[in-house]
């Protein structure tokens, strides 16, 4: 499988009629959690290229697959229940089907329920695009005692039925040979027919529809006449072209509010909620011997209150406990054979090429601590992280979890779904910052990006830990961690009443657990981790090599001397103990090295003991600015892709102000409790 590149010049459409030439366009249609994506990941591996649609920062991610000798393009496009509502999801899925046209889709369904993933279905069928059910699940259905007369669902809804096992690949290579004959013969599922009534009022639309030449998107004269019927002119681009079917249209929904008593667009959705459940009822039975015995159903335990609540603590408790005892592990072994393989070859290779004078030693800094510093971090930390998300997102977990957080999450002005980003900053800003994306509002997103930033990931919690915790004790080290929990909540109530918009409800179905694959769990925990890898490491590197110049040149000593004001004045601490603040952007434990390092160089081997030049109070506002003000450079890095350089900036000048007066007002606060 080749990997598709795709320009951010260009748009989905564009590359798309670009890579039609060779390939036809397959587009994957589905509910979320019926595992669409493990669909995707099945036929295209890690030759994966996310796209934003034009306008909008919901993504469609684009990948191939290979049918024996057949190359075809695959479009997995975002999970949605309707392709009628008022969702971003719902929004763009419709959109990319009418404009983007695939030459075939695949509705994933859920065997275990049928009846809610036909409405998803019929709607495709209506918009008359050529389809194929893939019928996933089949396995649990038949658990549960299920079975589905696959022949008869393909018999009804007028368009092939493939059952499927997508995690495991079961019959996955049978869809896509269906799916590509049926792309070849552009076989349209037959048109469908709701109750007598209904047909009766759409009759004259589409008799008005059959009379345009050219309909948007070359749609049939039922598909056009369901979109108006149902109210989609911004999608269709009403003109004056299509005013006699508009108007046909508006007379119809004018009639049918007459005789329903209720909005046209909720009458549609009646009549294919019951064609759905019909359907599903006809071609569902019982299987005989009933449920297979197998893994006990734990929604019901993992979503009260009172058993959910506790299962979450402890679940989040094994999360931040494995990210931090393999993690450290990881992290120190990869730190050993780090020095004892990979630095001497690269100190050998830099005095090859510059001596052992200054510049070797900068290059030191950038190419072999630099990368050092981005890898043992992003190895034993960020992609153990993935691994875990991932586990838990394959075992359905994280539906139960956004369910349970969303009440409390809404207080902060966000869905409960923004609380896997909120955790995993506890490992890594920068993966938790991808991660927002996925939130559907740009206020959500701006929220929970500026509470990232905040959050003290692994590398900050070990400046808490080395600087508070071993010199101080573990009281005032929970005391840092208490007071930026604390302003982390305070900063979410005021953006939540501050920025105006609402926070709209979390519809969501609930599903069964199921055992997570270890191929899916690798993938995914792959290809986030390969997003962080390549937009981290040169940052690091670049920003080492900077340092590694000041420091070896002597002008680190000189930028100390414009910050004595704040530093000095305000915060209370040592002149050196500001500069490593600032250096900590680098990668933010390097701030304490260096606070070891310097005053080392500065005042001589005694300074090896921070609390020689430093107080409890010091160590104490130190690390609390140290937590606060200013993410990592990686984080900023993405901060800036995700929300542009105006928004990062005010984020990153917010934590700066906020790090600065919580700092100087403890500075002077703690003293009066007989801090030193």
């Amino acid at each position: 499988m080749s990997r598709i590149v795709i320009s951010p010049d260009i748009s989905p459409g564009e590359a798309l009629a670009a890579l039609r030439e060779d390939a036809p366009v397959v587009a994957l249609l589905g509910n979320p959690n019926v595992g669409k994506s493990s669909l995707f990941n099945r036929l295209t591996g890690l030759g994966v290229e996310t796209a934003h649609y034009p306008g909008t920062t919901v993504s469609m991610n684009l990948g191939d697959t290979t049918a024996g000798t057949r190359r075809a393009i695959i479009v997995d496009l975002p999970g949605t229940y309707s392709l009628s509502d008022h969702s971003a999801e719902s929004t763009i899925t419709r959109r990319a089907l009418v404009d983007l046209r695939p030459d075939v889709v695949i509705a994933v369904m859920d065997a275990t329920n049928l009846s809610r993933n036909l409405y998803l279905a019929l709607q495709a069928i209506d918009l008359g695009i050529p389809l194929v059910v893939g019928l996933n699940l089949i396995d649990e259905a038949e658990r549960r005692g299920l079975t589905i007369d696959a022949d008869g669902l393909a018999k009804r809804i007028g368009a092939p039925v493939v059952p499927v096992v997508a995690n495991v690949g079961q019959d996955v290579d049978r869809l896509v040979d269906v799916a590509l004959q049926v792309a070849d013969e552009r076989r349209v599922p037959r048109n469908g027919s709701y109750d007598a009534p209904f047909e009766e009022l759409l009759r004259p639309v589409i008799d008005a529809a059959a009379s345009i030449a050219e309909r948007p998107g070359g749609l049939a004269p039922r598909a056009l006449s369901l979109l108006l019927f149902e109210g989609a002119p911004d999608l269709l681009g009403v003109s004056a072209g299509l005013a006699p079917v508009a108007s046909a249209a508006a007379a119809a929904r004018i009639a049918s509010e007459a005789a329903f008593g209720e909005p046209p667009h909720v009458t549609l959705a009646r009549e294919r909620h019951g064609a759905a459940g019909a359907i599903a009822e006809a071609v569902t039975m019982e299987r005989v011997g009933g449920p297979r015995r197998g893994p006990r159903d734990l929604w019901a335990f993992t979503t009260a209150p009172a058993t959910g609540v506790p299962l979450v603590i402890l679940v989040m408790a094994a999360v931040f406990g494995f990210l931090f005892v393999v993690g450290d592990t990881l992290a120190t072994g990869f730190s050993r054979l780090w020095a004892a393989f990979a630095s001497p070859v690269i100190g050998d290779a830099i005095r090859a090429i510059a001596g052992s004078g200054v510049l070797a030693e900068i290059l030191r800094w950038g190419f072999d601590a630099g990368v050092e510093a981005s890898l043992s971090i992003g190895l034993p930390y960020i992609l153990t992280f993935y691994v875990l998300l991932a586990i838990l997102e394959d075992s359905g977990y994280l539906n139960s979890l956004a369910f349970l957080t969303d009440r409390v999450m809404h207080r902060l002005g966000l869905h409960g779904r923004a609380l896997l980003p909120l955790v995993a900053a506890a490992g890594c800003s920068v993966p938790a910052i991808l991660a927002v994306r996925d939130l559907p509002t740009k206020r959500e997103r701006l929220i929970a990006s500026t509470l990232i930033a905040f959050i003290p990931c692994s590398a900050r919690t070990a400046v808490i830990l080395g600087a508070v915790g071993h010199y101080i004790g573990w009281q005032p080290a929970l005391g840092v961690f208490a007071v930026v929990f604390v302003i982390g909540v305070v900063t979410a109530l005021a953006m939540n009443q501050a920025f105006p918009g609402h926070t709209g409800g979390l519809v969501m179905e609930m599903f069964q657990f199921r055992p997570p694959r270890l191929r899916s769990i690798l993938s995914k925990a792959w290809a986030q981790f390969r997003e962080f890898l390549f937009v981290a490491t040169p940052i690091v590197v670049a920003g080492s090599l900077v340092v590694g110049a000041l420091y070896e040149t002597g002008w680190l000593w000189k930028l100390a001397e414009p910050l004595s004001p704040v530093i000095v004045g305000w915060l209370g601490l040592p002149a050196i103990a500001g500069l490593t603040l600032i250096l900590g952007t680098l990668r933010k434990e390097l701030a304490l090295q260096l606070l070891v390092t310097m005053a080392v160089v500065a005042l001589g081997s005694g300074a090896q003991d921070i609390t020689s030049f430093m107080t409890p109070t010091n160590l104490f506002v130190y690390a609390l600015v140290n937590a606060l003000a200013v993410p990592c450079v990686s984080t900023i890095t993405v901060l800036v892709r995700q929300h542009g350089w105006a928004r990062a900036g005010a984020i990153v000048g917010f934590t700066v102000v906020v790090a600065l007066l919580a700092g100087g007002a403890f500075a002077r606060i703690l003293p009066l409790f007989g801090w030193a």
